[in-house]
């Protein structure tokens, strides 16, 4: 049997701005990696600072202290795996996506982000320097190269890589769903195997962000784009995946494969996940929202009370003298099996005086 090497992956779900927070993720799942005898730690793209950071990041107060949470994980995480982190890199006026592996209590590399994204919710261009190709790092018996989300989409980085000495690629993405992404993700990762002849490993982060939603499904490639392992879509999930050597090089030992729900059920997960994550990141506790009886406002209270509880959400029925009964009956029933409060406040004489104010 030849050298067997342990990847922990954190497919974890962390706040925009909240450091102090994404770095005990970090270390929750550095630990949980050194219990399993992991080697290495791997966490997500631009995971310190949380995603997608828009001009936050551009703070160089707020670049600097990210800069300084790593700099303290790597003093507290050094009897253990070496650990990969997402975050910026400031040199000077020049502001970097990076990732920053550490090992020892000492930096092993910062990979700069090459390829970046400018479209649809990406505005990278504006806000990062573009890094230069870069070759692999060594974690002892493995070199690993780390092509940064955009850059594994594009034939150039992976294949320097590979080129260079790499022998497995890690990829650390912030990649935002929409349905049936799973596919087009897959797709771009098997024409990046079939290119270099390595596994691959695509790292994906879970959670809400203001419009953004991201739902993991992280996965495991090996040469000729067997999949060896799938993480669930929309779950924290901290899975080891062990790497063993042989003559054709590299190559992921088979565990488990996650059943992904259908498009609509995942379609569904993203509203309960987007609304959950705005309130409990924002501070948000309870919310407020008008039930008319009809379908749209059925569905958002639905909605409401699967991500925050039907404890915490609390509807309001206005009836006018145009409003059915129907209206009104349906508007109480959907309340009474969702388990929601439910407030009548009555609107005639208020509609009234409006429409003879305004003729």
């Amino acid at each position: 049997m030849g050298n067997r090497f342990r990847i922990t992956l954190a497919q974890l779900n962390p706040t925009v701005g909240d450091l102090d927070g994404n770095a005990e993720l970090a270390r929750r799942a550095w630990e949980a990696g050194r219990e399993a005898g992991s080697d290495f730690v791997a966490l997500p793209e631009m995971f310190i600072t949380g995603y997608n950071t828009q001009d936050l990041v551009m703070k160089p107060a707020f670049a600097k202290d990210a800069m300084a949470h790593i700099d303290e994980l790597m003093k507290e995480c050094t009897d253990g795996p070496a650990l990969g982190i997402g975050g910026p890199l400031l040199q000077g006026d020049k502001l970097y996506n990076a990732y920053h592996v550490l090992k020892d209590g000492r930096l092993v590399r910062q990979v700069l982000k090459h390829h970046l994204p400018n479209e649809t919710v990406f505005d990278e261009v504006r806000l990062y320097e573009k890094g230069p190709l870069s070759g692999p790092y060594d974690l002892g018996i493995m070199r690993v190269g780390t092509p940064i989300c955009e850059d594994a989409w594009h034939e150039d980085v992976s294949e320097a890589l590979e080129e260079t000495g790499a022998e497995v690629l890690l990829v650390p993405n912030g990649s935002p769903y929409y349905r049936d992404k799973f596919e087009v993700r897959l797709n771009h990762m098997v024409a990046r195997v079939v290119e270099t002849g390595l596994p691959l490993i695509y790292l994906n982060m879970v959670g809400g962000q203001d419009d953004q939603v991201f739902d993991g499904g992280s996965f495991v490639l090996n040469p000729g784009g067997e999949l060896a392992a799938r993480f669930p879509v929309f779950d924290e999930t901290i899975a080891h995946v062990d790497f063993e050597e042989t003559d054709e090089g590299w190559r992921a030992l088979p565990t488990d494969i996650a059943e992904f729900p259908d498009e609509w059920e995942q379609d569904y997960r993203v509203m309960v996940e987007s609304v959950r994550d705005y309130f409990r990141k924002t501070g948000f506790k309870k919310a407020l929202l008008g039930l008319s009886g009809g379908v749209d406002s059925a569905i958002v209270a639905v909605i409401a009370a699967d991500a925050l509880g039907p404890e915490n959400v609390r509807c309001v029925m206005m009836p006018s003298e145009y409003t059915s009964q129907a209206s009104l009956d349906d508007a109480a029933e959907v309340a009474k099996k969702l388990g929601v409060r439910l407030d009548t406040v009555p609107i005639t004489g208020k509609r009234a005086a409006i429409t003879e104010a305004l003729y």
